[in-house]
């Protein structure tokens, strides 16, 4: 919190995580979240690309995905809208909320336009203005993209070729200029649907909402739920900060400069991830063997 820790000087932001700390700390969450385990080891771009940009591929480990951006029909002009390759903090939380209902409701289909409001509420952000016209744009994007995921399943190489969503409503509004692609229902793909069954990680809603504004934030604490529980007891594992680097530092040209910023955002996550076992030195980063932030699942999951 740096040096604003009187309580009277913290802004909403540091307010909310300190909250979500001390909850986290008391307390066993009220609702659970999940998210892919291919999406928590991959992340999808920090910053806009540009619409030029098609492509985007991201390794970890034995997990690898690729999003391809894609387009959508309007019954407007008869003609496909190009749409650019989701980027920042809203996918991701997207991802997290189709993911989540989906498995809440044992269902591939999710009614984005009642929930996704309740969704932006929870994690307060605002449902009114550009916040809620770019957390709308960004489901577009994701719904209209093709993604590819690679992951290693019971022992052997296994490769998904997909739409998260392989079908979605459309909502135009009449008046002039106010015309936004707003997916209201969403159908996730068999083949992703039966794959996060099987393989979605649990979050804590209450950290999910405190991290909300950060794309590394996220990131990380997504990734230290995958991860941490996987290390061997007593056999820590060393990351060089290079490693950190390739997996995180996309947008920072030098090392040092990422690594700062990656020592601030770590602290962030361990305040609402207390169980997490780390430290971190000039060298890079050891991971210990760590209970996951949630432990309480549907029977039919594997964690991760």
């Amino acid at each position: 919190m740096g040096a604003l820790t009187d309580g009277l000087h913290l802004t909403r932001t540091q307010r909310k995580r300190l909250d979500a700390a001390g909850a986290i700390m008391t307390a066993r969450p009220e609702r659970i979240d999940f998210l892919h385990t291919v999406q928590c080891q991959c992340g999808i771009p920090y910053g806009n690309p540009g619409d030029e940009v098609r492509e985007w591929e991201r390794k970890q480990g034995l997990a690898t995905l690729r999003i391809e951006a894609g387009s959508a029909y309007d019954p407007a002009t008869g003609d496909f809208v190009r749409l650019g390759l989701p980027y920042g903090e809203k996918p991701r939380l997207v991802l997290i909320h189709l993911a989540t209902e989906a498995i809440r409701t044992g269902s591939p289909v999710v009614d984005v336009e009642d929930s996704m409001t309740a969704f932006a509420r929870a994690l307060g952000i605002a449902v009114n203005g550009p916040h809620l016209r770019h957390l709308k744009d960004q489901l577009s994007r994701l719904a209209a993209a093709t993604v590819r995921m690679g992951m290693v399943e019971g022992g052997r190489a296994v490769q998904f070729n997909t739409q998260i969503v392989s079908a979605f409503d459309l909502w135009y509004p009449t008046e002039p200029g106010q015309r936004m692609l707003w997916p209201s229902t969403v159908r996730l793909s068999a083949e992703y649907f039966a794959s996060l069954e099987r393989h979605a990680v649990p979050l804590d809603r209450r950290a999910v909402g405190a991290l909300s504004g950060s794309a590394l934030a996220l990131d990380v604490y997504t990734w230290l739920a995958q991860r941490l529980h996987r290390v061997p007891t007593g056999k820590p594992q060393f990351i060089p900060w290079t490693g950190v680097y390739d997996q995180f530092g996309q947008g920072y040209a030098r090392i040092r400069d990422f690594r700062r910023r990656f020592l601030e955002t770590l602290r962030q996550v361990q305040a609402v991830y207390p169980q997490a076992r780390l430290t971190a030195d000039e060298k890079g980063v050891t991971l210990e063997h760590s209970p996951p932030p949630v432990t309480a699942k549907p029977d039919r999951l594997q964690i991760g």
